[in-house]
């Protein structure tokens, strides 16, 4: 890391990449590997790379809600959500949400990622997406893999082996998820056939970001920095909330970024930048700092007093996110296996963090049980509840932009090609509000996840203080379908609570419990209880600029010479999973493009 002083002294710099977290230290760390590029890396977080907190496996939510990790955004009041504001967790510091997530690594299906191209963006598809995670991956397999998996270990071999990012599965104990894999087998899901070569569909099990080495989190941050944090043309500036980019309009009418402004220790200050600005602040904030630098909608920007640079109506629009509720079962007194729970007795979280350092513990294990499936395997009534929403898209067909309606037509074509968009995930332990939790019992948490949400939302700058968060209105559960297809998922986890093996360990439902039956009962917890995976996408797609793109296939932000966007954003449509895999790919996607080896 620099002192503020040294980064004033150079005055400028080849590349300044605004955000150091998944995709920015991705990029920053391959664009260093030419000694003749010199870069700066602006981030508004601290420095956590040594903190134990970070680096301890299972230490699920932990870090929510604690300023020194994560940024707290709220979301407006959800008309369709019971009036509720959603808190939007995110990374805050070196490595960003890598740093904070659950370290599940998947990647999406190949259909979500052709889709891509579909909407106008030659070559990207999934054969491109596989050849950029391989450079990503690090995979090493189980020294001792358990029989019972071996499907699964078998089909995570087709991960890459030799990129910087370790990925495993972890070692500590997996009794539960044996358990309920069976169950979930004999409940009809079946054993996903291929999950790392583009078929996701069925049951399998995932690894994590994990490395076996050290048994700690493998993030950005591990892999990415710390490796190349002595190159000389590798500059990090800490605790520095990044303003705007400053820009000068040409004759030809196009924007150049000659610098950024930001804030340290409560001063402003300009660095300036010699070749490119890559705006790499996340899906919650990538919008934000265009709009604030000038480029976006022009209503949005006369409203916030900023004068209008490049007139782009989808900045901030397309908002995509995956919505999920969460239901916990009390398990018997006499299951051996640990859950997250133990934790809460401070004697046995110490014990667990003195075995971790001997390579031993809960803090040894992960979440690794996936199951994905498309309506049909949700429930009889899904098809039903997806075609009653096909009916109301096309009957207000020409009432949406054409940004919408591009949007809407490859939403229904994966509703004909029967794409997974229903996730349930294991989660052991107690994860459901509100905490009904008793002394010395253990849980598990179903978390029912819908990945392919039809509502569309907003993040739009409603001040030109930096300081003051844009409005992130997600629109949660706005297409009634959401929320109907989130009830059959309910249906769906007590059929297979109630399956063998599973069922012989459960002692009870504890949420949405014994006096939530009814479907209209079911609607009105989903509605109350509605969480997210803090999976928010798509407010910078890249799409044609006439289908409401924000930038080109090559990242670039329309109407400028200079200015690109690399992060979860530029994704036009969302996938159907966990997406931490796809932030990498675009890291070292942009760091391809900038540098001319882009094989797209």
């Amino acid at each position: 890391m620099s002192a503020l002083e040294d980064v004033l002294a150079k005055g400028s710099f080849d590349y300044i990449v605004i955000g150091g977290g998944t995709a920015g230290l991705t990029l920053a760390s391959r664009l260093t590997e030419d000694p003749h590029n010199s870069v700066l890396v602006l981030e508004a977080g601290n420095d956590n790379t040594s903190d134990a907190n970070i680096l301890r496996p299972a230490s699920y939510g932990a870090h929510f809600g604690n300023d020194a990790y994560s940024w707290g955004r709220k979301t407006s009041e959800q008309s369709h959500a019971a009036n509720n504001q959603i808190v939007w967790h995110c990374g805050k510091g070196l490595g960003g949400s890598s740093g904070i997530n659950f370290m599940i690594y998947m990647r999406p299906s190949s259909d979500c990622v052709d889709d891509f191209e579909r909407l106008g963006n030659p070559g990207w598809n999934s054969k491109h997406l596989e050849r950029l995670l391989c450079k990503v991956e690090g995979y090493v397999p189980p020294s001792q893999p358990d029989a019972r998996f071996d499907t699964h270990w078998q089909a995570a071999r087709k991960l890459g082996t030799h990129g910087p990012l370790k990925i495993s599965f972890p070692p500590g104990e997996n009794e539960l998820e044996f358990i309920v894999l069976e169950a979930f087998k004999k409940a009809g899901i079946p054993v996903a056939r291929d999950p790392f070569g583009g078929d996701i569909t069925g049951v399998w099990m995932a690894p994590n970001a994990y490395d076996l080495v050290t048994h700690t989190r493998s993030y950005s941050a591990t892999a990415y920095y710390l490796p190349h944090r002595d190159r000389p043309n590798f500059t990090v500036l800490l605790n520095a909330l990044v303003a705007r980019a400053i820009t000068q309009k040409a004759h030809s009418g196009f924007v150049t970024a000659t610098g950024v402004e930001f804030f340290h220790g409560g001063k402003k200050y300009v660095v300036h930048a010699n070749k490119e600005v890559i705006v790499c602040a996340g899906a919650l904030k990538s919008a934000h700092i265009l709009e604030l630098s000038g480029i976006g909608r022009k209503e949005v920007l006369e409203k916030i007093n900023v004068p209008v640079q490049v007139d782009l109506n989808g900045v901030g629009t397309n908002v995509q996110d995956h919505v999920c509720n969460a239901m916990s079962f009390e398990l018997k007194d006499d299951v051996p296996y640990d859950t997250s729970d133990i934790l809460r007795d401070p004697k046995v979280a110490a014990e667990h963090i003195r075995l971790h350092s001997t390579g031993a513990g809960i803090h040894t294990s992960g979440l690794t049980n996936i199951l994905c499936v498309p309506p049909e395997l949700v429930s009889p009534n899904a098809p039903k509840v997806y075609q009653r929403a096909k009916e109301h898209i096309l009957k207000h067909w020409y009432s949406y932009s054409p940004e919408v309606q591009a949007q809407y037509r490859i939403r229904l074509d994966r509703i004909d090609k029967k794409i997974p968009g229903t996730e349930i995930l294991l989660l052991k332990g107690y994860f459901s509000m509100p905490n009904r939790t008793g002394k010395g019992k253990k849980y598990i948490t179903l978390l029912n996840i819908l990945n392919n949400a039809l509502s569309r939302g907003t993040i739009h700058a409603i001040s030109n203080d930096p300081l003051e968060d844009p409005e992130y209105d997600p629109h949660y559960l706005e297409i009634t379908a959401d929320l109907d297809i989130m009830v059959e998922q309910v249906h769906l986890s007590r059929r297979l609570a109630s399956t063998s093996p599973l069922k012989e360990i459960i002692a009870r439902e504890l949420l949405p419990g014994p006096d939530v039956q009814t479907d209209e009962q079911i609607r009105e917890w989903i509605a109350s209880t509605i969480g997210t995976p803090w999976h928010i996408a798509c407010t910078c797609s890249m799409m044609p600029r006439d289908k409401g793109g924000v930038v080109d296939p090559q990242l670039k932000v329309y109407g400028t010479t200079n200015i690109r966007v690399a992060d979860l954003s530029i994704i036009p449509i969302h996938v159907a999973s966990h997406p931490m895999s796809v932030v990498y790919a675009i890291g070292e996607y942009a760091a391809e493009v900038i540098m001319g080896t882009s094989q797209l």
